[in-house]
């Protein structure tokens, strides 16, 4: 058996995070195992969705970061990695700059993408592998800046793309006029072809309402307990969010825009239920990595 580590980090608006994931070869067989997940709340969204612009004050804080994580994929002798940075860097103006800075500081190069490039990347967690062929599924990715949504019909991936709406901009009031109303029109287009859909979540907030809904069932939320649970959240504060269902400040203050994002598409879609299989940006990351790995190991072969 050989055993590799690949590393993926992903510069969202809300956190960034780093995944370290061990991929076993075992004869024909491949089998990826998550290793660590690091993840730190820098919030460049609340500063670009506004301004523009990253702060002194953030940049540093990201720049310290990267470092860390270059010393950590060092200790962890990674085959190879990557770094995705999404709308948060896209929209700031002084991203590239800071860009510039962290390669420079760290050693680590970092990739602006666009949604339908994070789309792809989603999708390459071989999501179609394991789900039922003869059934239709919405992808919904949910970050602080963007939502993500790719259709898979009969197995095959028929539709992506990528909207401007987030939890830090409802957070922050500055999701751009009519965008909700585009991804309603965009699924009252493409899901009345599709039978009995049902919709695939991605991203911590999802991973949480579904244990406050169902903490003891599949990783699965029906529509009902999924409206049940967003009601119910909405009868407390931002403190008492924190306190009576021990959630992180920078999880509490976010964790209705996302459910008012997912719920909004589950009734377009008209989906009764919602799986989450804990997978996002890192995890695709690491699926491109080793795919990348594996094509140069034939060549040179």
């Amino acid at each position: 058996m050989k055993i590799m580590k690949f590393a993926a980090i992903d510069i969202g608006s809300n956190a960034i995070r780093l995944l370290f994931m061990n991929v076993l070869e075992d004869g024909s067989n491949t089998y990826f195992k998550k290793s660590s997940l690091i993840r730190v709340p820098i919030r460049l969204g609340t500063d670009t969705f506004i301004d523009k612009f990253i702060s002194h004050e953030k940049a540093e804080k990201l720049i310290k970061s990267m470092k860390a994580f270059s010393n950590l994929m060092q200790v962890h002798e990674i085959v190879n990695y990557r770094a995705c940075a999404t709308s948060a860097m896209r929209e700031a103006t002084n991203g590239a700059e800071i860009i510039q800075r962290i390669e420079k500081e760290s050693g680590i190069k970092i990739d602006v993408i666009d949604g339908k490039e994070e789309a792809s990347i989603i999708f390459d967690n071989k999501i179609a592998d394991t789900l039922d062929p003869s059934k239709d599924y919405l992808y919904v990715d949910v970050g602080g800046g963007s939502t993500e949504l790719t259709l898979f019909s009969k197995g095959i991936c028929r539709f992506s793309a990528s909207f401007n709406v987030g939890t830090i901009k409802i957070l922050r009031d500055c999701v751009p006029m009519g965008e909700f109303i585009r991804i309603k029109e965009c699924l009252l287009d493409i899901c009345p072809n599709c039978e009995n859909i049902e919709i695939i979540g991605s991203g911590g907030n999802i991973n949480r309402l579904v244990k406050l809904a169902a903490p003891k069932k599949e990783k699965f939320i029906a529509y009902q307990e999924f409206k049940s649970i967003y009601y119910e959240l909405k009868k407390y504060s931002y403190k008492e969010l924190m306190i009576n269902y021990d959630m992180n400040p920078d999880r509490a203050d976010v964790i209705i825009p996302a459910a008012t994002i997912f719920l909004s598409i589950m009734e377009w879609a008209k989906a009764e239920k919602i799986h989450v299989p804990k997978i996002g940006v890192t995890d695709g990351i690491i699926h491109q990595l080793y795919k990348e790995y594996s094509s140069s190991s034939l060549l040179i072969d």
